[in-house]
């Protein structure tokens, strides 16, 4: 297993293009199932959970080739509907394949899916909406055996709460489905506007994306097209917290601003200097940064759960209090024991952290939680006083590109190592 060695303390100072969206690229990549032919994804990130997307798809019977941040995918000849149980425990949008596969055989056989294990995060809600729209599913020694014997129908759909997946799994399995779907408090980010977008370039009929209310009526067949995977949201948020945290100058390029509209505004209550022209975003930071209010995880256009770990560690360094009430995942503060050990004063009481700021925080030898809880830690120790390792860099590779090597272009001192 691989781990970062990181010498904190140095300034942040540098320009680069943001990756592509692993939130995007995956359901994209489910999606492509739909197809009786080929798509090319543009902007597709070299992620870990990209690759085993790919190797579900091959599982599957699809052609897939990835070079130069382009995945091909022809799924012309996929015929298989049962996912290993070994890809489907490796990476939590695997349940994606469920909508995909249903709306292409009418089957589909899987198991629980794994990835991050930040508490319960169940599937009932995909299950439920699908049974709706015409599969059976049963549980059989351990696995979820679905069948739609009368083909996938529209129908109306009301979520109990605007789940990412749920609403993805819904507008997949409808795009081909008999009939109009209406998908009621539908979940709003911007990457399920990035997957209507792609599935209206393949013929079908999508209104209402990036609304609580999304209206798909089923085409019998979708044709292939080229699609650039939206950029990630959640990257950038995090580059930006690491410049926050440790001073310097950095600037992004291709970044979609309305993507962090609950975000960029923290960082100048931080005292940061943020300016927006086009899709580049400038941060100048010089370290100092001041408590900011409470932040409370939501639904977009809300404070993303994904960027908690991340604006919680930064604000670990500020002058001040801030109070975090997280109301996505229960166990998202797994790595808060890490940046204590660091020497972060954060007390955790259920689902809310109050963190006082510290002047400084200083190395230690941490270990990964995480994907998101294991980027927060790098931070920290791109931060503190002296030689940090951070171990378990197999979760952030799920979702960040070569994080080592883009911090270290901007003057990070930050090692990649096998443990």
């Amino acid at each position: 297993m691989a781990c970062f060695i990181i010498d904190g303390g140095r300034r942040l100072n540098g320009e680069f293009t943001i990756q592509g969206a692993k939130n995007s690229a995956l359901p994209l990549l489910s999606a492509s199932l739909l197809v009786e032919g080929a798509c090319v994804f543009e902007n597709c990130p070299d992620l870990s959970d990209v690759h085993i997307a790919a190797r579900v798809l091959e599982t599957a019977g699809c052609a897939c080739h990835y070079e130069s941040h382009v995945m091909s995918v022809d799924a012309s000849g996929a015929d298989q509907t049962d996912i290993p149980e070994e890809l489907m425990n490796r990476m939590r949008s695997s349940v994606l394949f469920l909508g995909a596969l249903l709306g292409r055989f009418g089957r589909a056989v899987l198991s629980a899916p794994g990835g991050c294990e930040l508490g319960l995060r169940p599937i009932d809600l995909h299950l439920d909406a699908l049974r709706r729209m015409g599969a059976v599913i049963r549980e059989e020694h351990g696995r979820i055996v679905c069948a739609a014997p009368e083909g996938m129908r529209g129908c109306t759909i009301d979520l109990p709460i605007a789940s990412v997946g749920a609403t993805e799994n819904v507008m997949i399995a409808a795009a081909t489905a008999k009939g109009t779907t209406l998908l009621r408090n539908a979940a709003r980010e911007p990457e399920i506007v990035d997957l209507a977008d792609f599935l209206r370039a393949c013929g079908a009929e999508i209104t209402g994306d990036g609304t609580t209310t999304v209206r798909i009526e089923g085409r019998p067949k979708l044709h292939g097209c080229r699609h650039r995977v939206i950029s990630d949201r959640i990257a950038a948020g995090t580059y930006l917290c690491a410049c926050a945290m440790c001073g310097g100058r950095l600037c992004l390029h291709g970044v979609d601003e309305d993507g962090l509209i609950s975000v960029l505004p923290r960082f100048e209550e931080m005292g940061c200097r943020v300016t927006v022209k086009d899709s580049d975003i400038l941060l100048r930071s010089d370290g100092v940064l001041h408590a900011i209010r409470d932040v409370t995880t939501k639904e977009f256009p809300g404070f993303p759960t994904d960027l908690q770990p991340i604006m919680l560690t930064t604000v670990s360094k500020a002058h001040g209090t801030t109070l975090f009430v997280e109301n996505i995942f229960s166990n998202r503060y797994q790595y808060v024991e890490g940046l204590r050990k660091m020497g972060g004063n954060v007390r955790v009481i259920d689902r809310v952290a109050v963190v006082e700021g510290v002047p400084k925080l200083s190395s230690a030898h941490v270990i990964s939680p995480d994907l998101r809880g294991g980027a927060a830690l790098v931070l920290a120790a791109l931060a503190a006083d002296g030689r940090s390792v951070v171990e378990g860099v197999g979760h952030i590779d799920r979702g960040y590109e070569r994080m080592d090597e883009v911090l270290a272009s901007c003057g990070a001192d930050i090692q990649r190592r096998e443990s």
